[in-house]
């Protein structure tokens, strides 16, 4: 019982927020517990009734088949993404409807019509063959958030090429390890992209990622300025337009497997080289399109906004796939969220009038940092349904989000999930209560548990490993060319996937995600999440971000430091020290307070945002910071 107690959650969230009822009236599912309960007893027969609503070219003879750790999703089924994202709409009436609209740093804007992508999408497609990329050939995409980077991604899906997108911001050797481990045949690039108004040439760095690399066959360039490509750079790059201009917008999907890959994405290991996460096709498109549909509560006249980059899994999943697969109009973003200024994203959703609005808890922390003035000078009405993804969201920023940016009128979706994962697997949907702080419940057929190291279930409120007990669609299917990697994630705890997070839920099964279970930090025995601590920190008003990690103690095993980031306009002082750590006495109870604390400007982050607590770890005990490919700066 003692070691119970030990690990119990510190930070108490007791607040519910009812939606409010137009919402719930209007919301896709309306009964959430029947539902899933439903779900969990005929988990084939539900995405089986889910897959209906898509387009097969061949039904499927058999929705599962799971040889643990490895599964096969819609056994037999033929389909082609793309044709579920484009061709559907286009034969549905929708030819002229807005599929994307797209907005640089100096607010150029560009539209495109769900007509005009599948031209677009085809023409690149045949440019593609006439490269000579066949069935199976992998394609890496370097490229900034834009619509031409969509539609490569969906030009390789059409001919069902693999795609592996590598952020644009990554450095030459992040790269070149990507483009090395998939073997890529084709890569595709721009000349440059924009960030906080100076231009950062992305051509450089891929001629030096793939200097050596005989494999690469061609890199086609889209030549923003018409600046970059000449006739000495040779025969191995190829312009971008001219490929298009000379292409048929008609190309025929290729009828893909349920089983056919569909795209690699790499994802930072702690150690060593980045691991390829393998996605397929049917179970992917399945779970993406519906988890769009029902968590962000999706309708014919919703415009959406996720504000990730396709670089990430959420861009993947949620301003690609499950968005088009949906039919909606949404919002491609370049740059900085702040630059000019840090109205930027609000007059956004002012003028095109958003209604469905996906970004990460880091930027909503970044905001408040700047004052509740800034989105107070615009008019935000139009927005119903507010998403969270990418880490944990503390409660602080979450009634920040719920106040400022929702005025008290949305509802919010905590979205948890991986890029292994695919698509959600814990939020609430938009018809549910929802706790400020807590990511909600299981996505339907899901049976996730919390648990100790032998896998036996935790009682409630006792910090444990998050594990997720049965196979879904949208799972990745192996590590590219690393088996063993991936049968790491189903035999870390035997018996159940282990989704690498500390996490405890409550007596009504609401889930809180504590952090990365490295980053636990053991007090005199005490297992404390680091959410729990830069929660309560980032509560006193003076704070806008922290994150805190754990040092070696002759005494307590661990002793708790934190890096501080203050709101504008305050100063750093010893007194505002002993402030903060009474405040966290307050908060948690005298076992989380930190022994020290540090001001910083910023935090080492991953570029979609995630803090890197093991960099601040490393710096902060001299050791060697592992992979860092992923990190912003």
């Amino acid at each position: 019982m003692a070691e119970q107690e030990k690990a119990e959650v510190l930070l108490k969230v007791k607040e519910k927020y009812e939606p409010p009822k137009e919402i719930v009236e209007r919301a896709w599912i309306k009964d959430y517990e029947s539902l899933y309960q439903e779900s969990v007893k005929d988990r084939e027969g539900f995405w089986a009734k889910v897959a209906e609503e898509l387009h097969w070219f061949k039904k499927w003879d058999k929705v599962l088949e799971w040889n643990y750790p490895y599964a096969k999703w819609f056994v037999g089924g033929k389909t082609n993404i793309t044709y579920n994202c484009l061709d559907v709409h286009v034969q549905n009436g929708k030819r002229n409807k807005v599929a994307y609209i797209y907005l640089d740093e100096d607010n150029n804007e560009k539209k495109i019509t769900y007509g005009e992508l599948l031209e677009l999408v085809n023409r690149i497609a045949n440019g593609l063959k006439s490269l000579g990329v066949q069935k199976g050939d992998r394609v890496s995409i370097y490229m900034p958030n834009t619509i031409e980077a969509v539609a490569v991604m969906l030009a390789c899906a059409r001919i069902g090429a693999i795609h592996s997108v590598v952020f644009a911001g990554f450095s030459e050797g992040a790269l070149r390890t990507r483009i090395e481990d998939a073997k890529a045949k084709v890569v595709f690039t721009a000349s440059y992209t924009k960030r906080r108004g100076k231009r950062i040439d992305l051509l450089p760095t891929v001629e030096k990622a793939i200097d050596g690399l005989d494999f690469v066959e061609k890199v086609v360039v889209w030549d923003r300025g018409g600046d970059v490509l000449s006739e000495e750079k040779g025969e191995l790059f190829v312009n971008f337009d001219e490929l298009i201009k000379n292409s048929s917008p008609d190309c025929e999907p290729e009828v893909m497997d349920a089983e056919d890959p569909l795209f690699i994405l790499y994802t930072s290991g702690t150690t060593g080289k980045p691991k390829g996460v393998l996605h397929t096709t049917g179970g992917y498109m399945v779970q993406t399109y519906y988890t769009s549909k029902t968590v962000f509560d999706l309708h014919e006249d919703d415009i959406f906004w996720c504000t990730a980059d396709i670089g990430w899994i959420t861009g993947h999943s949620y301003i690609v796939y499950g968005i088009l697969a949906n039919g909606v109009t949404s919002l491609i973003v370049e740059g900085a969220p702040d630059y000019p200024n840090p109205g930027r994203w609000w007059s956004y959703v002012e003028k095109y009038r958003v209604n469905v609005f996906y970004t990460a808890p880091t930027a909503i922390r970044m905001f408040m940092r700047y004052g509740e003035e800034w989105p107070a000078k615009y008019d935000m009405s139009s927005l119903r349904i507010l998403g969270s993804v990418g880490e944990p969201i503390n409660p602080e920023a979450w009634h920040w989000y719920y106040e400022n940016i929702g005025k008290g009128k949305c509802v919010i979706v905590d979205t948890w999930w991986q890029t292994e994962t695919g698509a959600h697997m814990i939020t609430t949907v938009p018809s549910y209560p929802a706790k400020p702080g807590k990511a909600g419940k299981p996505f339907f057929t899901l049976e996730v548990d919390i648990v100790d190291k032998d896998g036996k279930r935790l009682p409630p409120d006792t910090v444990g490993f998050l594990v997720i007990k049965t196979p879904w669609p949208s799972m990745l299917r192996t590590c590219w060319g690393e088996p063993e990697r991936y049968e790491k994630y189903w035999n870390t705890i035997p018996g159940v996937y282990f989704a690498g997070d500390l996490a405890s839920y409550d007596e009504e099964g609401y889930i809180m995600i504590l952090g990365r279970a490295d980053d636990v930090i053991n007090v005199a025995g005490h297992r404390i999440g680091t959410m729990e601590v830069e929660s309560a920190l980032v509560d006193h008003p003076a704070v806008a971000e922290a994150a805190v990690i754990g040092k070696p103690h002759e005494v307590k095993g661990e002793s708790i430091k934190a890096f501080v980031i203050l709101k504008k306009g305050i100063e750093p002082s010893d007194k505002l020290v002993e402030e903060l750590k009474l405040h966290v006495r307050n908060e948690l109870g005298a076992i989380a307070v930190p022994d020290e604390i540090e001001f910083v400007e910023k935090l080492p982050k991953t570029r979609s945002g995630k803090i890197m607590r093991r960099v601040l770890k490393a710096q902060e005990l001299g050791l060697d910071v592992g992979d860092v490919s992923t990190l912003e700066d």
